[in-house]
């Protein structure tokens, strides 16, 4: 089994964190982590691709690792988060990649994909959104209201989903069985990361952010519509943030793509990680050149 490796890299003065694992001449696939979690999202996930392939999972600023400066001094926006992985990418010579989007993972991703369409080889779509169908639900009501309005009123409706009993539903709701196949590790380390001073308003000012998402959906429609990227989407069906209802669109504009609905929820590594990293070593292996 190969070795995970921990590094950190200055990046315009913003300590970044990244897992790494696997041969450096061997393809590369970038894992791209959603909200609340960090790369530790893909602990599990790093070491069953790792014999194959270079397997790199960053920390965005603000979350796990990485530096997380107070909003007066960094720009929490999906726009900057993204300028940041991919300075990265270029800091540790990852030319060209395979992309796995999951939650917030997708805006970040589809922005690198929509500028750099020579680098991605292929995706692989974990519950991650390109589509208005997957942003209506009673979920994203609130969100929305933000949107239109960064009020303090707004903004406290929206504070209790950086707390534990919103970090644990996340785990929880969807699953087939999350007291035995979920490890409470997973949420609790996300909450302590939540819980650090000053991380509220940095998730605040990424709520607002989201806003700036689904305007670029139609670009990245085009994207997938003129490059025809390999797609693996393995989704969480019973997810209740990002449900099938977003994962189904996909296939208008990548008829060839590879649709699976897992019995599970939000976070589907947690409970199929197994099953997950079995179809992208299938997907992969006819996809990416060795």
């Amino acid at each position: 089994m190969s070795a995970v490796r921990y590094h950190t890299v200055d990046i315009d003065g913003i300590n970044v964190f990244y897992r790494e694992a696997g041969p450096k001449d061997a393809p590369a696939i970038l894992l791209l982590h959603g909200f609340p979690s960090s790369s530790h999202m893909f602990r599990d996930l790093i070491p069953r691709l790792a014999d194959r392939y270079r397997v790199v999972a960053p920390d965005y600023p603000g979350y796990g690792q990485s530096d997380a400066p107070p909003v007066d001094r960094f720009d929490y926006s999906f726009d900057n988060i993204a300028a940041m992985v991919d300075k990265l990418t270029e800091r540790i010579a990852l030319d060209r990649y395979a992309i796995y989007v999951q939650d917030y993972g997708a805006p970040v991703g589809y922005r690198l994909a929509a500028a750099h369409p020579e680098r991605i080889s292929a995706i692989v779509v974990q519950n991650g959104n390109a589509y208005d169908e997957g942003l209506d639900n009673d979920f994203w009501v609130p969100i929305k209201a933000y949107w239109k309005d960064k009020s303090e009123a707004n903004a406290a409706r929206l504070r209790p989903l950086t707390e534990l009993a919103a970090t644990r539903w996340q785990y929880a709701e969807g699953f087939r069985d999350p007291a035995t196949n979920v490890s409470p590790d997973a949420w609790v380390v996300d909450q302590a990361y939540l819980d650090r001073p000053g991380n509220q308003a940095i998730q605040l000012e990424m709520f607002y952010s989201y806003g700036t998402n689904p305007p670029r959906y139609p670009a990245w429609q085009e994207y997938f519509r003129t490059h025809q990227p390999p797609m693996l989407i393995a989704w969480g069906k019973n997810d209740k943030i990002f449900p099938a209802a977003g994962a189904m669109p996909y296939l208008r504009d990548l008829p060839q793509a590879e649709l699976h609905l897992l019995d599970t929820g939000h976070f589907a590594l947690e409970e199929d990680g197994e099953q997950i990293a079995g179809l992208m070593r299938d997907f992969l292996g006819r996809h990416l050149a060795r």
